[in-house]
């Protein structure tokens, strides 16, 4: 018997996860545009316009600066399966399950793999990573800017410190952080860097921003071994976003022409405007949740990732019950906790288009009112008028600045 399958009709729900994000109506249009081949000559300039673009995000002159095609695991496997050799070492910095992803896809090279590591909740300490490599010859040090798991943000300069001095190349994760934080790749020296699409960017999942520095790249070229992985071997993808365009493989256009645009938005905003935005709101949603009596994993504040915060679940609150309704009664979706911050946690994402004043509102209403549900006392009101005292103290300082 047949069975009829409708027309699709997904619901349009208010994305403060951990990603993907909503996305500006100017990218839906722009995936909705008409296809073009890979190889096609306004497609070529399509891509031209795109690297263009990265490069200003990454603040990087990077030649070898492309979206892969694939998601921010694939931009892990393909900074660390080029990098990594068999008698080679590194050092990865784990302190969440994305990072840790990260050694867990360098033990897959022939290489020795050491993780230096920080409790959920915490950055890494650059003085541990110094002693791990000390009297070693180190390849790569790995570290994730911003851990998606638990909402940690860890400042690269300390890092690149530590990798001169072990003679490493520095290997950053700016999957939740791209667009969002500041980030300065050739000023930093970050000598590869890595991203998704889906994040603050707030373009459609599937693609993996990535840019090799010279020294980096060279490293590849003169490798004993071929890369383990051909579909992720730069040095050959590169031909195609190179001044060859030498056919690779089929990107996804329409996830191109998404990206573009989204970057094109990006850019109109301004880098710093945009970095301001996410700080702003994130205090402004920080200053709601522990005027309702929550608290927050990421204790330090220097350590809280702008785009991500972890919310720990009160005693007595089911986690999938309030997320479920969350769904249900006001359409918002945030995540909850994986390993083992499982069921410790709610991920609450305020990442590119998502992050923005009437969302941090609604979401912090919509919260008091399923916590008041589930039985939990919560001053009434108390986190919207904290977030609105927020934003009105942050408006009162950038006055007196100007």
């Amino acid at each position: 018997m047949t069975q009829h399958i409708g027309e699709l009709n997904p619901p349009n729900r208010l994305m403060l996860t951990p990603g993907p994000s909503s996305m500006d109506p100017r990218v839906y249009r722009a995936l909705a545009t008409p296809l073009v081949g890979h190889m096609d000559p306004w497609f070529k300039g399509c891509m031209d316009d795109t690297q263009v673009l990265l490069r200003q995000i990454f603040q990087t002159e990077n030649r070898l600066t492309m979206p892969l095609s694939a998601s921010g695991s694939g931009g892990i496997e393909a900074s660390v399966v080029n990098s990594l050799e068999e008698d080679d070492e590194a050092i990865i910095c784990v302190n969440g399950v994305f990072s840790d992803r990260m050694a867990v896809i360098a033990s897959h090279t022939p290489a020795k793999v050491t993780k230096v590591e920080a409790p959920y909740g915490k950055a890494v300490d650059a003085e541990d990573v110094r002693r791990a490599g000390k009297g070693r010859k180190i390849k790569i040090v790995g570290l994730a800017q911003g851990e998606t798991s638990s909402g940690v943000l860890t400042q690269i300069e300390p890092f690149r410190k530590v990798a001169d001095e072990l003679g490493a190349l520095l290997v950053v994760d700016t999957v939740a952080s791209l667009a969002a934080v500041p980030l300065h790749v050739d000023r930093e020296r970050v000598d590869i860097c890595f991203s998704g699409t889906q994040k603050a960017i707030s373009a459609p999942p599937g693609m993996s921003p990535i840019t090799v520095s010279p020294r980096a790249e060279e490293i590849f070229r003169t490798r004993k071994t071929k890369v383990q992985s051909w579909y992720f071997d730069l040095t050959t993808a590169m031909n195609y976003w190179g001044k060859e365009r030498l056919y690779h493989h089929t990107p996804p256009v329409s996830l191109i022409y998404a990206l573009r645009e989204a970057m094109r938005i990006v850019m109109e905003e301004g880098l710093e405007a945009r970095w301001e935005r996410h700080r702003v709101n994130q205090l402004a949603l920080i200053a709601g949740l522990e005027a309702m009596g929550l608290e927050l994993l990421v204790r330090k504040p220097a350590d809280r990732l702008p785009t991500v915060t972890a919310v720990m679940i009160p005693d007595g609150i089911d986690d999938a019950k309030v997320r479920n309704q969350l769904l249900d009664e006001f359409n918002i979706e945030i995540a909850g906790g994986l390993g083992p911050l499982k069921n410790k946690i709610w991920r609450v994402g305020l990442m590119g288009h998502c992050s923005q004043k009437p969302y941090v509102l609604l979401f912090l209403a919509a919260l008091e009112k399923i916590l008041l549900d589930q039985g939990l006392r919560v001053p009434s009101g108390a986190g919207v008028g904290a977030a609105v005292q927020s934003y009105t103290h942050v408006h009162s300082e950038a006055a007196v600045s100007r």
